[in-house]
């Protein structure tokens, strides 16, 4: 094992760590919105929305009385939104059966909807200074080069060499474990990045295998990826005599879960017999957008139909494009704000 690891960790830390995020030095509620927000997600993108959350439910008893669509809305762009309704379901049980009091036991905390074993010690380390063990991306990235760990990560083998690896080297002691923590994520985020590693001011360059070896690039293993193809999907903004747009709210479960759009669909047509709608050839085409989600890529083509509410079978939400208020998905937004532009 490596030599004062957590000693020269926490020094590294101190001078060289991220101290300014906005949701450090505050309480476990904050603590707990950020690591959700940070799953599969940036830093630099978190942050904006954060921010604003934060000030709209700035505690688990407002977060668990807004209705969910006012969550999502909150949520819309940043993506992943079972993430969000996760968040909001948790802050219910939370308030039902602990007195509106995030748990600090680690199975309490695994057993709530969104929370597995990383998230879960991140909150007890970050949040409550108590001892707890994280295993997130950059992680996985720095305890897979400092022992040259081979093979795919995302395997059980890799995952229990890893926890194992993170256990052995997480501090007993609580206060100690809060810096540890945040020393892993900001040297597996600032030095030990994915592309361009800064090995050369690391503070475990002698004790990495990876490095020693001249095989950083190697670590970790890249996934099989099983690359999804291309998309094509139509969005048919259908507009009523008022010049208000047909908002439906898409299933749970799913891309955009639970965030409002207009129809959505592979084609004209089909788009069409759903809605049994035959003025959809007379839709007029305004534009389109590329976008890409984690796996695969989609470009957007943006109609729109002008036609009487009592030709449309379809339930949604009339209202004006520009003033809707409920969540709508960041692409979908784009598309109408250019046509209004």
């Amino acid at each position: 094992m490596i030599n004062r690891f957590t000693e020269r960790l926490a020094r590294w830390q101190k001078f060289h760590g991220r101290h300014d995020l906005p949701w450090q030095s505050h309480g476990v509620y904050e603590t707990w919105i950020s690591e959700i927000m940070l799953q599969q997600t940036q830093v630099k993108v978190v942050i904006p929305y954060y921010k604003q959350f934060i000030v709209r439910f700035p505690d688990v008893q407002t977060l668990a009385n807004a209705p969910l669509d006012d969550v999502l809305s909150h949520w819309a762009g940043l993506g992943y939104y079972s993430r969000a309704r996760n968040l909001h379901k948790t802050a219910q049980i939370i308030v039902e059966n602990y007195e509106g009091k995030i748990p600090k036991n680690l199975d309490k905390l695994k057993e709530l909807p969104g929370i597995g074993r990383s998230t879960a010690g991140a909150i007890l380390s970050l949040g409550f200074g108590l001892r707890g063990v994280i295993q997130d991306g950059n992680v996985k990235r720095l305890l897979a080069r400092l022992f040259a760990i081979t093979g795919d990560l995302s395997k059980s083998k890799a995952q229990n060499d890893l926890w194992s690896l993170a256990d052995s080297l997480t501090p007993q002691e609580g206060e100690a474990c809060r810096s540890h923590t945040q020393g892993m994520m900001d040297l597996g985020s600032i030095i030990c990045r994915r592309i361009r590693p800064d090995c050369p001011i690391c503070p475990f360059q002698n004790d990495c295998l990876a490095f020693q070896q001249n095989s950083i690039a190697k670590f970790p293993a890249p996934k099989q990826a099983n690359k999804r193809q291309d998309e094509l999907w139509v969005v048919l903004q259908i507009v009523n005599q008022a010049d208000e747009t047909l908002f439906i709210k898409r299933p749970a479960k799913g891309i955009w879960g639970g965030l409002y759009a207009p129809p959505i669909g592979p084609s004209l047509k089909e788009l069409g017999n759903d809605m049994n709608l035959n003025a959809v050839a007379e839709a007029e085409f305004i534009g389109d957008i590329a976008h890409a989600f984690s796996h695969f890529k989609v470009r957007l083509e943006h109609y729109r139909l002008k036609i009487g509410e009592d030709h449309v079978r379809a339930s949604g939400e009339w209202q004006m494009a520009q003033l809707f208020q409920k969540g709508i998905p960041a692409p979908i937004q784009k598309l109408l704000d250019k046509d209004s532009a």
